[in-house]
């Protein structure tokens, strides 16, 4: 039989078949085939991941926005209000002092000041005709402080209408053990005890108060008389040796003749306290000046300026464009709408006019980036010319139309109403309402403080009246007062900021669950491909085989 030979051949994209006379083979590339049908599969997922990606990087923009809000709002705290008071951190109740004097006498060698918020201002004249002094005595010469004296009894000491303690002494003690003993008292008895060193070989023992303007009380309450002993009394008892008599401070303010048993003397006028150092010479006198301390507005208006255009910056970054005029690709708010809502409350605020004046008299204003520039020198000279204008112009206030009801805090968002004030029988405050609601406010004795939660939150008086009335409450809102509220509404937990935020992030989990979804359904069909080509696999290679044996028969059968 003559020889035969025949040729086959099949090709696809995917596929490639060839078999010959002589030979057999088969080239399939399975990996090809299933990495196509996974690549297919997950292209939806790439495009979603890819949403996902834009959004986080829309999420870290927002918070980017929402930190400078919180900082720029944080920082004009101290301009938003302009209550006065001792518990007040607005820059308008901080405090300065400065003391001249009149003759031949030292300022600062004669007295020094401490200022509260809020501290009564004006101009004072104060002369010191004699310090308080502690009362101070001394006993007679001992030969040691370490040896044993011998003596053994008990004493009581203390001040003059203050407590005393017992001292015991036995024999075998010191005089520096006497000393240790009534100073492990002084805090009950305001008495310290020291030694003196007055030789070689003499040592006198010295009490002294603790307290100005009270005399030390000494009595003998068994055995020996211990302080007699030392020499710190005499035989009848009174005190041998005092060598500072205890008196008041003696001076006189603004023409007023006062005493106080204190140097140190905070209850003349509000919020100051004054720490006397020596008497002022015949003829010369203190001349104090308390007034606001402009430098803390100063610097309260310039870290505004800052945080301002720090969130003005990153403002500007999201408006930045390509050089084919679109959208850059960091700037991911372009075209934002609630970016720009906050941005245009921010200039409207800042362009308000209040009494007249406007942010220009602050010296502040626009550059070509719309960001904020400040003179200095128009702000000076305005905090020093129209401090009352200033403000007004930038600050939240609050008054009322009754002297009896006094403003302890206007809060951030003051509001203006009518306040029905009732008193009971007994002449104690007893509600606090408007319009017939008393859920608005909370009453504490005489203070009146706005619910949590309401408009009214923030706000506090004090009412000095014994009988029910109706008082009008007028607030009005400056500068900063207007910036703050924008600020802190936006970038709060419940504001606009926080709200995109979080419908991104929730965003951003589901699409996140749908491309783990179409991972896990392709990674299923990877190995469901697997499986099945690995079938056809065998299946090819089978009918190779039958093939060969086929074509072997066939030689054998041509060769016979």
């Amino acid at each position: 039989m003559a020889s035969v030979s025949s040729s086959t051949s099949s090709t696809s994209s995917a596929v490639s078949v060839t078999t010959s006379g002589t030979t057999n083979s088969s080239s399939i590339d399975w990996s090809a085939l299933i990495q196509a049908a996974v690549d297919a599969k997950t292209a939806q997922a790439d495009t979603i991941s890819t949403s996902i990606t834009n959004n986080e990087a829309k999420i870290s923009a927002y918070q980017t926005l929402q930190s400078d809000l919180k900082t720029l709002y944080s920082g004009l705290a101290s301009l938003a209000t302009a209550v006065v008071n001792s518990l007040s951190t607005s820059a308008f109740a901080t405090r300065s002092a400065s003391i001249g004097s009149t003759g031949d006498v030292s300022a600062s060698s004669a007295l020094s000041m401490t200022l509260q918020s809020g501290a009564a201002t004006g101009d004072h004249t104060l002369t010191i005709s004699q310090l308080a002094t502690a009362q101070k005595v001394i006993g007679t010469s001992q030969s040691s402080q370490t040896d044993e004296l011998g003596y053994s009894g008990a004493f009581s000491i203390g001040l003059e209408g203050g407590s005393t303690a017992d001292i015991t002494v036995t024999s075998t003690m010191s005089l520096q053990d006497i000393v240790d003993a009534v100073n492990a008292q002084t805090s009950t008895t305001n008495v310290q005890a020291s030694i003196v060193q007055v030789s070689s070989g003499s040592y006198e023992m010295v009490l002294t108060g603790t307290e100005e303007a009270a005399d030390i009380t000494y009595s003998s309450t068994s055995g020996d008389d211990i302080l007699n002993e030392l020499g710190v009394t005499d035989s009848s008892g009174s005190f041998a040796d005092v060598i500072q008599e205890a008196q008041s401070a003696e001076f006189t303010l603004d023409g007023i003749a006062m005493t106080r048993d204190t140097n140190d003397i905070s209850d003349v006028l509000s919020g100051v306290t004054f720490s006397l150092l020596q008497a002022t010479p015949d003829g010369t006198s203190l001349n104090i000046s308390i007034e606001t301390d402009t430098s803390q507005i100063e610097s309260a208006i310039e870290t505004f300026v800052t945080n301002y255009n720090a969130f003005r910056d990153e403002v500007i970054a999201q408006q930045a464009t390509a050089t084919d005029g679109t959208a850059d690709s960091s700037a991911v708010l372009f075209g934002d709408g609630t970016m720009r809502n906050i941005m245009d409350a921010l200039q409207n605020a800042l362009n308000s006019t209040v009494g007249g004046l406007t942010m220009a008299d602050l010296g502040l204003s626009f550059n070509e980036n719309n960001e904020l520039e400040l003179d200095t020198s128009t702000l000076s000279d305005i905090l020093t010319t129209n401090l009352s204008g200033v403000t007004k112009l930038l600050s939240a206030q609050t008054t009322t139309s009754s002297s009896q009801l006094s403003v302890v805090n206007t809060g951030t968002s003051p509001q203006s109403f009518t306040l029905d004030l009732t008193v009971d029988s007994d002449g104690n405050l007893s509600s606090a309402s408007i319009g017939g609601d008393s859920s608005l406010f909370t009453i504490s004795g005489n203070t009146i403080i706005g619910a949590s939660g309401s408009i009214y939150a923030g706000m506090a008086f004090t009412y000095s009246g014994s009988t029910s009335q109706s008082i009008t409450v007028t607030s009005t809102s400056g500068i900063a007062a207007q910036l703050y509220q924008v600020a802190k509404n936006y970038s709060s937990s419940s504001g606009a900021l926080q709200t995109l935020i979080t419908n991104l992030t929730t965003r951003d989990e589901e699409l996140q669950q749908k491309v783990d979804d179409i991972n896990s359904a392709a990674s299923t069909l990877q190995s469901q491909l697997e499986t099945q080509y690995a079938k056809y696999q065998a299946a090819i290679e089978s009918a190779n085989s039958t093939l060969t044996y086929l074509k072997a028969l066939l030689n054998s059968s041509s060769s016979d």
